[in-house]
């Protein structure tokens, strides 16, 4: 190791024991212990330019192990990223750059939020994926405009969850030989050393999955870990899993392997003798020293030259092939290629018809207008109705195909979908029953937090599931999905509203949606449609300016309020119905047409839907009532279920007599 990359490593330690430090808060063993082979990544492999930090065809680089952020700071910082000094200093504190764990879209650099161990290593999946999927699709001999690779630096952590194991099982099945994992394994987590937990042979597992295993026994060594990064390069059919052996808070004296290194300051004692024992001579805190800037910049020009270089590469591939060029700037475009508003045969639709087939037949005429969609559903697409049938599958030996099978893996799957939506180019759903939500929630959470478009296909939205019994119907998950800030939840009453509800998915660029499908069929009513967009809207109106009362619902649960209006009606109470497919959208809409759906005039309001009554009470009031289901379900056939839990038309009309009277 040349003295200048010593220099290098060590400034990274320091700089990252030092923010901890001053922030009081923080974790610096693992930033300590990994830095050689972050720099090593970094200086001698990693494909970025500075200056353009969204140029599509740079290298990925993740930290899973977000808790270490820190690290990945420091390595902005040194590399020439709009990450200044001064937001280096203020680590951890308000309206900082550099937050707890690394959080897209607030700093340069950052390609995904992590802290959630495991979400990382399968966002690192999914953005792999992405990488083939487009070159399969725009290389052509000579003009590989293409070619970068996803670098996944992850810990012990990441390694016990099970997104990491159902995440590389898929890589491995898929082959996805551009994805390279450094696992940091220095053996210790919070509660100490990993063997009380954690004993099993990582790099045996990864070769089960059909992955590269490499192993580098020194930490420290630049040379070895870059070395296995060259021959982690060289595979072409596999992904690689680099396991390089660390100690925790390598420097310090006091701390090094120990778990009281992971997650607190040194101290001002441990660190001013790391720095002794790191032979840190300067005294000045936060510094970086003149050969290590001027080794950066080297870096960071080379940097730029293949940014540039890249560009050439583009400008030639434009010229021989323009209409790939064409295609490949719409597929990196937020604009859809045709107005599905005023589409009119996006809206068509005949007959009473089971809103997971809705959805289908939507994903099939989207699959004729929009190349670049692709996804698939948990070994559920036909369930799920997910598959485009003019399209082949992706594989190993098919990276064109875009329909998607995960296999039984609900929690890696969205979280691949998030990487595919980081990466770039492509529009990714995902599906699998509603009830198994559950399964992938962590995931939907960071689709939101980060304001990524995925759309989630939930379908078997209620008791109507039916014979399958109480484990496999939904009660709680609109409740608990309406919950999460930034989601849009989107449960359509029929064709037309589950149109309206793909629409919203495809033109919201800010949050993830799930729509929300039944499995059994439901009428076409004459007055839906894009007022559906509003998220709330008046379905039959009262033949007053101001209706006796206010009947509400969503989803299948339409069909009982919307044929209560005429029974009510024979008894002289006038109704007004109102559709709400997405409470998150009816929010957005101003407050004088809120006021218009439901004024506050009107007091007796009931609303109708087969799950768990929390999230309603806004909307009905202290005097109103609303129809749910706060127990679970049971096994029997899904129109005996209504009938038994109280969802019929007579009770319907009951309540809306006793609101009344």
């Amino acid at each position: 190791m040349k003295q200048v990359e010593k220099n290098s490593v060590n400034t990274i330690r320091i700089l990252s024991a030092e923010m901890v430090e001053k922030a009081k808060s923080g974790h610096p063993g693992m930033p300590m212990g990994a830095a050689p082979m972050s720099y090593s990544l970094w200086a001698r492999h990693l494909k970025f330019n500075p200056k353009n930090p969204k140029w599509a065809d740079r290298d990925r680089f993740i930290l899973s192990a977000g808790h270490a952020s820190a690290l990945n700071y420091s390595l902005l910082h040194l590399f020439g990223f709009d990450l200044s000094m001064d937001e280096i200093k203020r680590f951890r504190q308000w309206d900082s750059k550099t937050p707890g764990h690394p959080e897209y879209g607030h700093t340069v650099g950052v390609e995904t939020t992590t802290g959630p161990l495991g979400q990382g290593f399968a966002n690192g999946v999914g953005m792999a994926l992405a990488e083939s999927h487009l070159a399969a699709k725009f290389n052509k001999p000579g003009h590989e405009v293409v070619d970068h690779y996803t670098y996944v630096l992850s810990g012990d952590g990441c390694m016990m969850e099970g997104i990491t194991s159902e995440a590389a099982s898929l890589a491995g099945t898929l082959g996805l030989n551009k994805l390279i994992v450094l696992y940091d394994s220095n053996a210790i987590t919070i509660e100490g050393d990993t063997n009380i937990a954690f004993r099993e042979d990582v790099g045996k597992r990864f070769e089960s999955y059909d992955w590269q295993v490499l192993r580098v026994e020194d930490g420290n060594d630049i040379d070895a870990i870059s070395k296995a990064i060259d021959e982690a390069k060289a595979e072409n059919g596999k992904p690689s899993l680099i396991i390089i052996t660390t100690e925790i808070g390598y420097g310090s004296p006091a701390k090094q392997g120990k778990a009281s290194a992971h997650g607190e300051p040194l101290g001002a004692e441990n660190l001013k003798a790391a720095k002794e024992y790191l032979g840190w001579e300067y005294e000045e805190e936060f510094f970086v020293p003149d050969d290590v800037k001027e080794h950066m910049a080297s870096i960071i020009q080379k940097g730029e030259e293949a940014g540039k270089a890249w560009q050439d590469k583009w400008d030639a591939y434009e010229k021989e092939y323009p209409e790939l060029a064409k295609e490949w700037e719409l597929w990196h475009s937020e604009e859809l290629p045709i107005d599905l508003l005023n589409d009119e045969e996006f809206w068509k639709f005949e007959g009473k018809d089971a809103t997971r087939s809705s959805s289908g037949k939507v994903i099939n005429r989207l699959a004729k207008i929009l190349p670049n969609l692709i996804g698939g559903s948990a070994d559920l697409a036909p369930s799920n109705k997910t598959l485009m049938s003019d399209r082949s599958s992706f594989s190993k030996e098919n990276r064109i195909g875009s329909n998607l099978h995960f296999g039984i893996r609900e929690h890696a799957m969205a979280a691949m979908a998030n990487g595919m939506v980081l990466h770039g180019g492509l529009i990714p759903y995902v599906g699998t029953f509603f009830v198994f939500s559950d399964y992938m929630k962590p995931a939907m959470r960071l689709s939101a937090l980060m304001g990524l478009p995925v759309t989630y296909v939930l379908t078997h939205d209620s008791i109507g599931v039916g014979e399958d019994g109480a484990t496999h119907e939904p009660v709680e998950h609109l409740a608990a999905l309406r919950s999460i800030p930034n989601f849009t939840v989107f449960r359509p009453a029929d064709s037309k509203e589950t149109a309206a509800g793909w629409y919203a998915a495809l033109t919201r660029k800010c949050s993830p949606t799930g729509l929300v499908l039944s499995r059994q069929n439901l009428p076409l009513y004459d007055e839906t449609g894009k007022d559906a967009l509003k998220g709330g809207y008046i379905l039959l109106d009262s033949e007053k300016e101001t209706p006796d009362i206010i009947l509400m619902a969503s989803g299948s649960e339409v069909e009982l309020i919307y044929n209560a209006h005429g029974v009510l009606k024979e008894k002289g109470i006038d109704a007004r119905v109102v559709s709400m497919p997405s409470f998150e959208l009816f929010e957005e809409q101003t407050d004088e047409y809120k006021e218009s759906v439901l004024p506050k005039a009107v007091r007796a309001r009931l609303a109708v839907e087969a799950a768990s009554s929390f999230g309603w009470h806004k909307y009905v009031g202290l005097d109103g009532d609303i129809m749910a289901l706060d127990h679970f379900g049971a096994s029997a056939p899904g129109d005996l279920l209504f009938e038994k839990f109280g969802f019929t038309l007579d009770n319907v009309v009951k309540k809306a007599e006793n609101l009344v009277k």
